[in-house]
């Protein structure tokens, strides 16, 4: 008879018995054993299994330890010209015995925030002046506060210096830990009128 069906795929935990004579009559029965190929296939499956456990072990373990730099980096610090403030408070009155055409002026300056502020240097735009302060830079101004500055002029030159100052500013250099910066802060038009009646009353007099 030809054609036919051929071997059925013995099902799950089928196990193959070994039988002993012909008739299968008196003889012992046999110790059942799994079917080669499924032992193969188990026996194969073993070291898979735990080369992949090792390896999703291993992936958590580097994902854990690993540096989370860009999480736990901070946020660079502003810099300085940032967060500084630069305020005209007014005139001052100059100590009796300084030398002629000097005046003086008060400003404030703060740091809102971040890192401390150290201002380098302090300076006015016009040739024939000569300016000081008081603290003398460099000095440090540290977040969240304010200090007042006494900016003193002499007059060296009164031929360099305009008579009618129309929008006149500072130059201040700045550091923190960010950076250095030059900036210039313009004072608003109540510091150009004291300034500008400052060098006129200074250089009145040619001889003084």
């Amino acid at each position: 008879m030809s054609g036919g069906v051929g071997p059925v795929e013995p099902g799950e935990g089928t196990r193959a018995w070994e039988t002993v004579g012909a008739s299968g009559v008196g003889g012992s029965r046999a110790r059942p054993a799994p079917l080669p190929g499924l032992l193969g296939r188990h026996r194969r499956s073993v070291p898979a299994a735990l080369t992949a456990l090792a390896l999703l072990a291993g992936g958590g373990l580097l994902w854990a330890t690993r540096p989370q730099e860009r999480q736990r980096a901070a946020p660079a610090p502003p810099f300085p010209s940032q967060v500084v403030n630069l305020a005209y408070l007014g005139p001052l009155s100059v100590p009796p015995g300084t030398r002629p055409r000097t005046f003086a002026l008060e400003v404030l300056l703060g740091v809102e925030s971040g890192p401390p502020v150290t201002t380098t240097r302090l300076a006015q735009p016009y040739d024939g002046i000569f300016l000081t302060s008081a603290p003398r830079s460099p000095f440090r101004t540290k977040a969240g506060s304010a200090r007042k500055i006494v900016i003193t002029m002499h007059v060296t030159d009164c031929g360099n210096v305009p008579r009618d100052v129309g929008l006149p500013f500072l130059d201040v250099t700045l550091r923190n830990a960010r950076a250095m910066q030059d900036h210039s802060f313009i004072l608003g038009s109540r510091y150009a009128q004291d300034l500008s009646q400052a060098l006129q009353v200074a250089c009145s007099n040619e001889s003084g």
